[in-house]
């Protein structure tokens, strides 16, 4: 820095790149303004000048360099390494101190971690110090894993690259590429120590035992018959492995599994409707596993099946400025973009930055309220309230099947109100005497619902009981 471009800054005044202070008896509140410029943009420290921008200089000696850099160094952590200038105006020495953004942020001052505002200087939340760290963490998805090339199966890959191609998100020639070329192209390779390594990205996705080298990749699932976990006993639980593809379509078969398809039969037509769109379940548990902070070792994602609505929870919370109330509203930010696009080409993604506004229309569409979206330090999660009696109430009518339409009579349309609003099934004799017929009519009219799809076949011979699908 030269004399003319210190007369600018100090003329300027102070802002959010710099401060002025009177003497090096103010070096200790000097360090704190180094980390809180250290902790936005930057910025230069000024000794020798008045808040009202007068130079009065300070007296420098032999050790005074030496002794404002370790005040930072030594009082900072980070460890902080600025620059010092001494500089001549008007015979006054000027010590400008100048530090760039910090790679490490925060950075903390005497343990402290502060941050500029205007022209001054605030100390840092314990959330928005979280916040800064997630901020300027390293990627996981782009981390080089301790795994090798003999850990990726070939096999996964090849699907993946059909799936892609079939997709059209993948160039027609890359079906047959080689593993490590297709990694290469996939910006899933990286060098460590001369040799190549799949990044976590390619591991989530493509090793063999995904869960040895990110054991908290496993989604942990779970039914719950009432409203709360703590006062019930789960009827139905698995901790989901493998590749996160499969473990998105066994975690979205677990809630298939999991919920109800309601039907009746009411003049001679029958409705049937889903508990929930499983396609809006599907997206918050994609986004779940695409998107969690996968440096949180000790967590998993959760979903959670009550009696009255389902749970998608995922470690890591929204990344700034995303908040549970401008979800949808503002750009996407990825924590996780390399994993994001491997995903989309496969189709697990649809389109980026579209997810939650899908969810909330699939809901409305489905009669139900819109998924609400809650978070805090650490956790994110999206909660679909379900219809719990009122489940009939949701049937559209695109749900609604003409019974006569399909060209059954009105024994069969009787017989099969029996079995979808009262839970009966009947064998050929019990069809008989129900309905006073014959044997074959009795055998026809059930053969009948079952290749309209109404109705299947239970056991062998006598004991064959026809109940509705």
């Amino acid at each position: 820095m030269i004399r003319d471009e210190l007369l600018r800054l100090v003329a300027q005044g102070e802002g959010p790149c710099l401060e002025f202070k009177r003497s090096l008896a103010e070096l200790e509140d000097g360090v704190r303004t180094i980390a809180a410029f250290a902790n936005a943009d930057g910025g230069i420290l000024l000794f020798g000048v008045r808040p009202d921008s007068t130079v009065i200089g300070v007296t420098v000696g032999a050790n005074t360099r030496e002794q404002v850099v370790n005040a930072i160094v030594d009082n900072t952590d980070p460890p902080l390494y600025p620059r010092v200038e001494y500089l001549e105006v008007d015979g006054r020495t000027v010590i400008a101190v100048s530090i760039a953004a910090g790679p490490d942020r925060p950075h903390l001052a005497y343990g402290r971690a502060y941050r500029r505002v205007g022209a001054v200087k605030a100390q840092l939340s314990r959330d928005e110090q979280r916040r800064m760290l997630l901020e300027n963490r390293p990627r996981f998805d782009d981390q080089p894993a301790a795994a090798t090339l003999d850990d990726i199966d070939a096999g996964r890959v090849r699907r993946f690259l059909e799936i892609a191609v079939r997709r059209g998100r993948l160039p027609t020639d890359s079906a047959d590429l080689p593993v490590v070329e297709a990694l290469r192209r996939l910006n899933a390779l990286r060098v460590v120590d001369d040799r190549l390594a799949p990044t976590m990205a390619a591991v989530l996705l493509f090793a063999r035992d995904p869960q040895q080298f990110a054991p908290q990749s496993v989604v942990g699932l779970a039914r719950f018959p009432g409203t709360t976990k703590g006062t019930t006993q789960i009827v139905d639980r698995a901790d989901v492995t493998g590749d996160l593809a499969e473990i998105i379509d066994r975690a979205e078969a677990f809630v298939r599994r999991n919920t109800r398809i309601a039907s009746k039969i009411y003049h001679a037509q029958r409705m049937e409707i889903t508990e929930y769109p499983y396609p809006a379940i599907r997206e918050a548990i994609a986004n779940a596993v695409i998107h969690r902070d996968y440096w949180q070792s000790g967590s998993r994602a959760q979903v959670a099946v009550y009696s009255d609505r389902i749970e998608v929870e995922s470690p890591g919370e929204l990344l700034p400025p995303i908040t549970v109330n401008t979800l949808g509203q503002t750009p996407p930010v990825w924590r996780n973009p390399d994993l994001t696009a491997l995903l989309y080409r496969m189709g697990y993604i649809e389109q980026f930055g579209t997810g939650i506004e899908r969810m909330r229309r699939d809901m409305r569409a489905h009669g139900l309220p819109e998924p609400r979206f809650e978070g805090g330090p650490g956790w994110f999660r999206v909660v679909f309230p379900g219809p719990g009696e009122h489940i009939l109430d949701l049937i559209p009518e695109e749900g609604v099947t003409d019974l006569r339409a399909l060209g059954l009579n009105e024994r069969q349309i009787e017989a099969l109100a029996l079995m979808v609003n009262e839970g009966q099934s009947f064998t050929n004799r019990e069809y008989c005497q129900r309905f006073d017929v014959t044997i074959p009519t009795a055998t026809r009219d059930l053969s009948k619902l079952v290749t309209a799809g109404q109705a299947m076949r239970i056991g062998q011979g006598r004991n064959t009981r026809y109940v509705a699908t």
